[in-house]
């Protein structure tokens, strides 16, 4: 059975950091690229970091450049997402994803495989 399973959400204070992991399992993500997205409650799921089959390639929606890295350790079947200097309005629950292609991808329809999501609250 294929799954991806997020951990590493929490609270935190504006200003704090926080990391994110995505493990796969069931089979090798290791030729798909991954993504990670974020919801809030009653709001479409937000695009925020796209990652590269080989990790050599990063996309990042522009509210979070500078802030947030996402990476991937392909030996491990493992995705991360650092995520640096929060503010409250990176509350939300953030899914990883993950897609059988190599082209940058930011909507959630072109991905075919979720996490359940892993809940970041920033506290002002």
């Amino acid at each position: 059975q294929v799954q991806l399973v997020e951990s590493g959400g929490g609270l935190v204070q504006a200003g704090g950091s926080l990391r994110l992991s995505c493990a796969a399992s069931g089979r090798s993500f290791s030729n798909d690229v991954m993504g990670w997205f974020r919801q809030v409650p009653g709001k479409e799921r937000e695009f925020v970091a796209w990652i590269s089959w080989s990790g050599a390639s990063t996309y990042y929606t522009d509210s979070v450049k500078g802030r947030f890295s996402i990476s991937r350790v392909n030996a491990k079947n493992t995705l991360y997402l650092q995520m640096n200097s929060l503010k409250p309005e990176d509350t939300a629950v953030y899914y990883c994803a993950a897609a059988r292609t190599n082209r940058i991808i930011t909507t959630q329809r072109e991905y075919g495989y979720w996490g359940q999501g892993t809940q970041v609250t920033v506290s002002s």
